[in-house]
């Protein structure tokens, strides 16, 4: 079994899933509690997506799939379950990171294993395996124009890759540019988002945006704590991690807002931006404790949901 890194490591996280009702008028204690929670995996539940129809949910070794339909009946079944092909039978590693790829209809898995394995959603068959990261991969994300994704993990790189022929064409070593590097912290990469030429990323090195095509580092943002995720919103760059609050930057480095959580560590960030139903954008975040924030406007938390 690989052990997660100890710089890098993300909190426990309980073998269920938990599905709530976000309220769009007024909240009562009744709302901001679950209305399903059902056992998922026998050990912690690492990373989950979502597709209109899908719930995809990965643990240690294994990724599994349920029916959003069947999931509101509570007496839900998984759909199906999924492990890539790993070198050995003994080889249980955490799958912590999960990225679907709309175009391929295809999800790409990534963790304990230091691989990235691609997954034909239509199939269950995995079509390919990615190598080259020599450490615990954390975080992907996608450049759906190209279609190219970058991935980030302990070995302190950002590695893109291209998916139309399952090679690697950039590599990025964040700790060794000075400017970034952060000994004292380490040099793990815990959080990364893109958007067009454009790169963000963070953990042991300071929260930083590239520029791809010229591989630089363009803006040093001056947050001391390691950042756990990150994502491009608007104009602005949202960040969470060590410390209680969603961070909002200019792309030019200035803090533009600070928004207090309810977890003294934030691990996750969740924007909904359905051009479909503008009035349902939300922005969530969860961390070290039972409670997930609710924004309905990024300038303050608009109430908690409970678990």
């Amino acid at each position: 079994m690989t052990t997660p890194p100890q710089c890098g490591q993300r909190a426990y996280v309980m073998p269920v899933c938990v599905a709530f009702v976000v309220p769009r008028k007024k909240t009562t204690t009744k709302s901001k509690k679950p209305v399903v929670t059902f056992q998922a995996h026998d050990g912690p539940v690492y990373s989950m997506v979502s597709t209109d129809r899908h719930l995809l949910s990965a643990g240690d070794g294994e990724v599994k799939a349920w029916l959003w339909a069947e999931i509101l009946k509570k007496g839900c079944k998984e759909l199906w379950q999924r492990q890539p092909p790993y070198r050995t039978s003994l080889e249980v590693p955490e799958i912590n990171a999960l990225l679907l790829v709309p175009k391929e209809n295809s999800l790409i898995l990534a963790g304990g294993d230091c691989q990235l394995h691609t997954m034909d959603l239509e199939t269950g068959t995995f079509t390919r395996a990615l190598r080259g990261h020599t450490d615990y991969v954390h975080c992907l994300a996608l450049r759906e124009r190209s279609p190219e994704v970058l991935s980030g993990g302990e070995d302190g790189a950002v590695r893109l890759w291209d998916l139309r022929t399952a090679k690697e064409v950039q590599t990025i070593e964040v700790c060794k540019h000075e400017e970034c590097s952060r000994p004292h912290n380490g040099r793990w990469i815990g959080c990364l988002a893109t958007d067009s030429d454009w790169m963000v990323c963070g953990g042991g090195p300071a929260l930083t945006l590239w520029h791809l095509r010229s591989s630089t580092p363009t803006t040093i943002f001056p947050i001391r704590a390691p950042q756990k995720h990150v994502t491009f919103y608007q104009d602005l760059i949202l960040s969470a991690g060590q410390g209680l609050c969603v961070n909002q930057w200019q792309l030019s480095g200035e803090l533009k807002a600070q928004v207090p959580g309810s977890s003294l560590g934030l691990l996750s960030l969740s924007l909904n931006q359905q051009p479909a139903a503008p009035e349902c954008k939300v922005l969530t975040d969860t961390g070290n404790s039972c409670r997930m924030d609710v924004f309905t406007n990024l300038g303050y938390r608009a109430f908690p949901l409970s678990f």
